[in-house]
C-alpha cells in the first residue's frame, strides 16, 4: 500500500510504502532538481554490541566495531568486482557510513538512476566474506582506527563521550579498537548480517529527480523478502544520570586548543523526542546563537571564533546537548557558558528573544527541504525515531514561549556536564 504523506505547510508530499518484502520505502520526488540521492539503511550501528534475534533465546555480545567492519566488507563480492566499480559504470557517486545507531549505503547521480538503484540494492543484499578477506580488512581498518586516534576533531568528541557516559557503548569509537576487530571472523559477520540486514529492519529513502513508479518497480524486482522469524533486539546497559568525569584533556598536533562541551540529558523517544528537539534547538539559538549575548561577548573577547557551534546528540538511550569550537582558554569558555545558562535559568528569556530564535530555527528547517541529501537523510532519521518527516517542522511551528521556558528549567544542568579539550603538544 502506498501512503501519501503531505505537508500543507510546505505544500509538498512524499510516498511511504510498507513493501511486501518487509522493507520500508520512502520516496520524495522533488521537481526542478537535477540530481537524485538514495540511502539504503539498516537500524544497526556501533552501539549494537549486545543483541539477540527472536529465533535465538540468549543475548550475545560481539566485539566493538562489527557494524563498521560489515559496512566495509559489503562493497566486495564473490566475482571480485566491487560495488564502486559498478557505480563508476553508471556515473553515480557512492559511499557508505556507520554511525552509532545506523549503517547506510548511498549514491547520488544525475543520470542512470534506475541502474544505480539496482546496484545499490543488489550489493547490500549480497554478502561475501571469507577468512582471507576478513584478515586483509582487519589490517586496513586497524590502520584507519590508528589514523582517527590522531585526528583532533575525532579525539575531542570521543573523549567527551567517555566523560559523559559511564556504561553506554556510545562512548566507544565507532570503528572499535585494533584489539576488538582482531576478534572478528567471517562466521560472526554472517551472523550479524543475518540479524540486522533483514528487510524488516531496513529502510530505503530516495529524494530528488527520479520517477517514483520506476523506483518501486526496481524495489519489487530486487529486494529479497525478510526472514519474518528474525527480529533484532539490542540491549543497552543501565546508564546513571551522572557523568563519568567533569574534565578530560589530551594533546595532539593542533595550533589552537579544541573543545567539546556536553550536557547529559534524559533519553527520549518518538514524539516526546521530537518536541524536546524543537524546543532545545530554539533554546540553544537563544543562549548561544550568533545573535546571543554569550556569543557576542565571547567572540569579542577572543574566547571563541567562528568555529563555535552546537548540536543535539541523540539516539537509543542517549541524549546530550553539545557545544564545540576552538579557544585558547577552553575552560574559561566552559565557565562562561555555564554562567550564561544559569543566567537564563534565573532571569528567564525575553519574548523577543524567543520570537527571533524560533523564526531562525523554522527558517533552517524550511531551507533544509531544498537539499536532496538533507531530505533523504531526514527521512531515514525520522523513520528510525519512529516518527514522520514532517513531524519536526510541525513541532517547531507549534513551540510556545512557555514550552521553551519549561524546557530550560529541566535541561543543561552544570552538574551533569563535562568538557573535553585537545591541547597543542607542548
Amino acid at each position: 500500500m502506498i501512503q501519501e504523506m503531505t505537508s500543507s505547510r510546505l505544500n509538498e508530499k512524499y510516498y511511504k510504502i510498507e513493501h511486501p518484502s518487509g522493507l520500508t520505502v520512502l520516496l520524495y520526488p522533488m521537481k526542478g532538481f537535477s540530481s537524485a540521492y538514495a540511502l539504503y539503511g539498516t537500524r544497526y550501528g556501533s552501539i549494537d554490541t549486545t543483541f539477540r534475534s527472536n529465533d535465538k533465546e540468549d543475548f550475545i555480545t560481539v566485539p566493538e566495531g562489527v557494524a563498521h567492519f560489515l559496512e566495509h566488507k559489503l562493497f566486495e563480492n564473490e566475482n571480485g568486482v566491487d560495488a564502486f566499480e559498478l557505480f563508476a559504470k553508471t556515473g553515480a557517486s557512492a559511499n557508505a557510513f556507520t554511525s552509532f545507531d545506523r549503517t547506510c549505503y548511498e549514491f547520488t547521480c544525475t543520470d542512470h538512476f534506475e541502474e544505480s538503484l539496482e546496484v545499490l540494492l543488489n550489493f547490500v543484499q549480497s554478502p561475501y566474506f571469507t577468512e582471507k578477506t576478513v584478515e586483509k580488512e582487519q589490517g586496513i581498518i586497524g590502520q584507519e582506527i590508528r589514523m582517527l586516534q590522531d585526528r583532533p576533531g575525532w579525539k575531542v568528541l570521543f573523549n567527551l563521550l567517555n566523560a559523559l557516559y559511564v556504561n553506554h557503548p556510545v562512548k566507544v569509537d565507532i570503528g572499535g579498537t585494533v584489539e576488538s576487530i582482531a576478534e572478528i571472523d567471517a562466521d560472526l559477520l554472517y551472523r550479524c548480517y543475518r540479524t540486522f540486514y533483514n528487510a524488516n529492519n531496513m529502510v530505503l529513502a530516495i529524494a530528488g529527480n527520479f520517477d517514483y513508479k520506476k523506483a518501486l518497480e526496481i524495489v519489487d524486482r530486487c529486494v529479497k523478502p525478510a526472514d519474518v522469524s528474525i527480529q533484532a533486539d539490542s540491549k543497552m546497559p543501565e546508564e546513571p544520570a551522572e557523568v563519568a568525569q567533569k574534565v578530560i584533556e589530551d594533546q595532539l598536533e593542533v595550533s589552537v586548543p579544541l573543545f567539546n562541551i556536553g550536557y547529559k540529558e534524559k533519553p527520549l523517544t518518538g514524539m516526546e523526542l521530537v518536541k524536546a528537539l524543537a524546543e532545545l534547538e530554539i533554546l540553544t539559538e537563544i543562549i548561544t546563537g550568533e545573535g546571543s549575548r554569550f556569543y557576542r561577548e565571547a567572540y569579542d573577547a577572543n574566547l571563541i571564533n567562528a568555529t563555535f557551534s552546537s548540536e543535539l546528540f541523540t539516539g537509543p538511550n542517549y541524549f546530550a546537548v553539545l557545544f564545540d569550537g576552538e579557544s585558547r582558554e577552553p575552560l574559561k569558555v566552559y565557565e562562561t557558558l555555564n554562567k550564561a545558562i544559569m543566567g537564563f535559568k534565573k532571569n528567564g528569556i525575553l519574548p523577543e528573544e524567543f520570537d527571533t530564535a524560533k523564526r531562525a530555527v523554522y527558517g533552517r528547517y524550511v531551507r533544509g527541504f531544498n537539499n536532496v541529501e538533507n531530505v533523504s537523510y531526514s527521512l531515514i532519521t525520522a523513520h528510525f525515531q519512529n516518527v514522520e518527516l514532517y513531524d519536526m517542522i510541525e513541532a517547531v511551528a507549534a513551540v510556545t514561549f512557555d514550552d521553551v521556558a519549561n524546557r530550560l528549567a529541566a535541561v543543561m544542568e552544570e552538574e551533569r556536564s563535562a568538557i573535553s579539550v585537545v591541547n597543542p603538544i607542548r
